[in-house]
């Protein structure tokens, strides 16, 4: 595959179990966060209680049941896309990573993450980070059903796993990309992600991106570069 997000490792499919519904501590928030994918699931249900000192275990629900609606936010798509813009020009600090790195290293999420890939969680701070952004958009707005991962194609493949991709680019869908075979090419081939801010009308979209230039940055793309689009649940605005 390419440069994009192989430092974070090979995905290792079917490692972990979990799914959409339980809540886990969001640090960007000093709240509560759906716990969209297996990984975050698995992380939060092995938290531990420090009052009891035992494990935490909740009861795994599928999309749409009534824990779900309550730990995510109803979010439109120009919030995250609003959002999005705003990061423009933020890239890496003097040590070489990134507060979207940073971040992700912080939280439980990343320690299942660096297990399935076998990194370490330190790995993230100087790793390619475009879907550290992404996820960091997720986690910073409560959208739900757009998912945290670091690697694209456990990303990608998380929203195939939810009946959540498609074809089609619609404002705040998460872009994937693969710069070799493009549109041609499967989920196991993607180098790169983003977020849709518009298609164009005339085979390309508007994006914005982080880790292009080593910085966030907005982007005019084809759309033959495009494997697919991930679609998370926006409220109608």
């Amino acid at each position: 595959m390419s440069p994009e997000d192989r430092a974070v490792g090979v995905a290792v499919a079917g490692v972990m179990a979990g799914a959409i519904g339980l809540s886990i501590f969001n640090p960007l928030t000093g709240g509560t966060a759906s716990a969209e994918t297996p990984a975050q699931a698995a992380a939060a249900a092995s938290r531990e209680d420090a009052g009891a000192g035992r494990s935490v275990h909740a009861k795994a629900e599928r999309p749409g049941r009534a824990a779900a609606a309550k730990s995510a936010r109803s979010v439109d798509a120009q919030t995250v896309i609003k959002l999005a813009k705003s990061q423009i020009g933020e890239g890496p600090n003097r040590d070489g990573s990134t507060k979207y790195a940073d971040w992700y290293a912080s939280t439980p999420h990343a320690a299942v993450t660096a297990r399935r890939d076998g990194g370490s969680v330190g790995d993230y701070r100087g790793a390619e980070w475009c879907d550290m952004f992404v996820s960091w958009l997720s986690a910073k707005t409560g959208v739900k059903n757009m998912g945290w991962d670091a690697y694209t194609v456990s990303h990608a493949n998380w929203f195939k796993d939810e009946g959540k991709w498609g074809q089609k680019a619609r404002p705040g869908s998460v872009v994937f990309f693969d710069w070799q075979n493009g549109s041609s090419g499967g989920i196991d081939g993607i180098d790169h992600v983003g977020l849709v801010v518009k298609d164009n009308g005339n085979g390309t979209i508007t994006t914005v991106e982080g880790n292009t230039g080593n910085s966030v940055q907005e982007k005019i793309r084809d759309k033959s570069e495009v494997v697919g689009y991930g679609y998370p649940d926006y409220a109608k605005s």
